[in-house]
């Protein structure tokens, strides 16, 4: 039995030429490539301007492995939590954050993760495969669906910042973007969007060199070698120098000033001397810093800083001149905060065997 192939894993390029071979006019790719992106059809049926015999054509040689929602959170703020299955019956998690001044969908960009960092939820499940550029897309295109459903609000920011890690799924990652950011897909800002990695300095060069117009954001949460590898294996092969090289390349490429994520663990990493470190590390490349909270987890081996330390540690970092904002976690009472993405779901179980 022929496995179909995935029609969108095809350019508009691709799909002409193959409409040529089947005697079709150029045009119809244009109107199937409207319906799969503008239109996000999830069916050939749905293809109306086109004839039967070419949707049937469509039908039996082609997929359109759409995504689908099969259950949703709803926290006391607000913050929804989707549960998105695959075509292959994984599941991946996408957030809905809603605040007075924007509306925010988190997507991921794996089905698990291989980084195994210690105070992530996600990092204790097994890496199974990446997303395609389609399924990507998808998952933006159902939270703005719930965003427009549940509040009557647009989508206004994209963070690449859910399961897995987007700088190991590089080209489907930007895939995606290219998709959301074309006036045939979602035409958002690139400016609107931010992908968040754990530390790839080969592939964050890679951005600078293919001089992305979207934000970086670096997971930092140390700016000690020592306190990062044990944390972050990921540091043992991309140490804090080799990734400061890489974002002041980055940054010297694109223009973009990045983001260093920093979660503010007790007795661990906000001490005034960490918070020295990180506003020394800051000065090599211009950046600026979110301070978020820690959020536990099964089984974590982290508490939440205190009030008066992270007052300390945040006045310290102004007081070097770095610019530094504390961001509260969203949706913590349904798993749906920053590090807490584990499948929880009935569907989703089999990645934690």
């Amino acid at each position: 039995m022929t496995t179909k192939k995935d029609i969108r894993s095809l350019e508009l390029s691709q799909l002409t030429e193959l409409f040529s071979t089947i005697n079709e006019p150029s045009f119809r790719a244009k109107q199937v490539y409207d319906w799969l992106w503008a239109k996000r059809a999830t069916s050939f049926h749905e293809m109306s301007n086109l004839s039967k015999n070419l949707r049937e054509y469509l039908e039996t040689n082609f997929v359109i492995n759409a995504v689908e929602i099969s259950e949703k959170q709803i926290s006391n703020d607000g913050t929804i939590k989707c549960a998105m299955k695959l075509h292959d019956n994984y599941v991946v998690e996408s957030v809905l954050i809603p605040k007075e001044e924007r509306m925010t969908a988190c997507i991921s960009s794996q089905v698990g993760c291989s980084l195994t960092c210690k105070f992530c939820a996600t990092g204790k499940l097994k890496r199974m495969r990446n997303l395609n550029a389609d399924e990507i897309f998808d998952q933006i295109v159902l939270v703005k669906n719930t965003a427009l459903q549940q509040y009557n609000t647009n989508l206004t920011n994209i963070v690449y910042m859910g399961m897995g890690e987007p700088l190991l799924n590089y080209n489907e990652v930007l895939l995606s973007v290219d998709k959301i950011t074309s006036p045939n897909g979602l035409g958002m800002s690139a400016k609107r969007i931010t992908v968040s990695t754990a530390g790839v300095s080969k592939m964050i060069a890679k951005l600078g060199d293919d001089e992305v117009k979207f934000n970086l954001a670096l997971s930092l949460h140390a700016a000690n070698d020592a306190k990062r590898n044990h944390i972050m294996p990921i540091n043992e092969t991309n140490t804090l120098d080799n990734l400061a090289d890489a974002m002041l390349y980055f940054y010297t490429k694109t223009g973009t000033r990045p983001t260093f994520e920093y979660i503010v663990f007790n007795d661990f990493n906000d001490s005034i001397e960490d918070a020295q470190e990180l506003a020394d590390y800051c000065k090599r490349v211009k950046s600026k810093v979110n301070i978020i909270e820690y959020n536990p987890i099964d089984d974590g081996e982290f508490k939440q800083t205190s009030p008066a330390r992270l007052r300390e540690f945040t006045n310290h970092l102004a007081n070097n001149g770095i610019i530094c904002n504390v961001r509260k976690s969203r949706g913590k009472d349904i798993d749906a905060a920053c590090g807490q993405l584990a499948n929880k779901n009935k569907l989703a179980q089999q990645l934690i065997k």
